[in-house]
């Protein structure tokens, strides 16, 4: 029996934890990936896996085995693909997730761009405004920005998210802008309701700075975020991505000159390198091309900043 093939098997029973889950996936029988399993075993005269009625746990030989059956795999398709698999036409569906305020904002252009490369690739774009389970909902790519990783999955950093404080014009002209980090306490900062406690991470002079804020209003999303600040509701910590057209137009004000917000990463998160689609692999180096470099894309237009004089700076007496 192949043993790469095999292989391939004992890697998705280990990652689903499932005989029948890892069959769904490689669309063979369940007889058959027993079989597969079997022949592994007897080849390294070792017992990988502990079988109960619900699921399957990697035996200590497994867990040894799985990293060298990964890189095995791994190189296997390094071969192919060096000889020449990658000019082919990629052809194939493929499930990409994000939020709803980068899909807005900057995915669904990329996706577009890249299929009008690609013609005969399809994509099914699905915006949720949560971390959605790969594995159970067969997402082929999660387009996450965040600096925690799920450690089980696969992840390429793509870019940066910058974010900048702001506020509407409105706003400020009723309660004045903060001039320092510590002024915010005093304002109505509209926050991502994510976490248990309503904080922005700051860096300012080399330094990162927690501050505490509070406010009256709350949202899951950060496009709501930003509907509710240029309606004049309060500061928010707003991504780069999102604001431009905004400051631009003056719907918007950049606060507190100096004081950054904490970086965040965009990360292309999927289940495994290893027989990797390859519609896959070049959406993930198209994005890396489009969204990484030392700046961001939509963060150029942003680099030089634009002073605003306002009157309504100042508190009304």
């Amino acid at each position: 029996m192949d043993r790469l093939t095999a292989m391939r098997v004992f890697i998705e029973v280990a990652e689903r934890g499932s005989l029948t889950g890892a069959a769904e996936r490689l669309e063979l029988s369940r007889a058959m990936v027993s079989r597969y399993i079997a022949s592994l075993e007897q080849w390294l005269g070792a017992r990988l896996l502990h079988r109960t009625t619900r699921r399957v746990s990697l035996s200590d030989a497994g867990q040894q085995a799985l990293s060298g059956c990964r890189r095995m795999v791994e190189m296997a398709d390094e071969v192919v693909a060096a000889a020449g698999a990658r000019r082919s036409e990629p052809v194939g569906k493929l499930r990409v997730t994000t939020s709803l305020s980068f899909a807005q904002a900057q995915l669904t252009a990329a996706v577009v761009a890249f299929q009008q490369r690609h013609s005969r690739v399809d994509v099914e774009l699905l915006v949720i405004d949560r971390a959605v389970n790969l594995v159970d909902e067969r997402i082929d790519l999660a387009v996450r920005i965040t600096n925690t990783l799920d450690e089980s999955f696969v992840a390429r950093r793509l870019g940066t998210c910058n974010s900048v404080l702001c506020a509407a014009p409105a706003y400020l002209q009723r309660h004045g802008a903060p001039k320092s980090a510590a002024d915010l306490k005093a304002h109505n900062c509209i926050t991502h309701a994510f976490g248990a406690r309503a904080e922005y991470r700051l860096r300012h002079n080399g330094q990162l700075l927690t501050v505490a804020v509070g406010g009256s209003l709350f949202c899951n999303e950060t496009a709501v975020l930003r509907e509710a600040v240029l309606a004049g509701a309060g500061i928010a910590m707003l991504p780069t991505y999102y604001v431009g057209d905004a400051f631009a137009g003056g719907a918007l004000v950049p606060l507190l000159p100096g004081v950054e917000p904490e970086p965040l990463g965009i990360h292309a998160v999927y289940l495994s390198r290893r027989h990797q689609p390859q519609a896959l692999r070049l959406l993930i180096e198209f994005l890396a091309e489009r969204f990484g470099g030392a700046l961001a894309p939509w963060d150029r237009e942003l680099r030089r900043p634009r002073p605003r004089s306002l009157k309504a700076s100042r508190k009304p007496s």
